[in-house]
């Protein structure tokens, strides 16, 4: 099974983190990106297994690059601060999993993997 995960992430060391931990663990990045137009363009080319945001990304929300992902049927997760992301990136990230920020590896891999199982919960669109 391929293992391959999108990362929109704004904060480059986070990012780069994110990036370590995953490929260590066999996982294939795509990315990291810092912005909605760098994600939807990479969309157009491939599309992950998985998907992790950022709610901010800059100065705005990844509320697209969940649109887009929910409509192609790419299960995604949010690394938000916030106890309730969908407060404020929007419904469209009801439902997906929050691994936190800062990540914890553990619950990142445990979230991950568990989206790849073709009965794990879609976020609602």
């Amino acid at each position: 099974m391929h293992k391959t995960v999108l990362i929109v992430e704004d904060e480059f060391l986070i990012a780069m983190d994110l990036k370590s931990i995953l490929e260590r663990q066999g996982w294939r990045v795509i990315g990291p990106v810092a912005s909605v137009a760098a994600a939807s363009r990479l969309l157009e080319r491939e599309l992950p297994s998985v998907a992790l945001l950022d709610v901010n990304v800059g100065n705005e929300l990844v509320t697209p690059v969940a649109e887009k992902l929910s409509s192609l049927n790419v299960p995604f997760a949010v690394a938000s601060a916030y106890d309730r992301p969908e407060l404020v990136g929007g419904v469209v990230l009801a439902g997906a999993p929050n691994v936190g920020k800062p990540t914890p590896e553990r619950r990142l891999l445990e979230v991950l993997t568990k989206l790849l199982e073709p009965h794990a919960l879609r976020p609602r669109t």
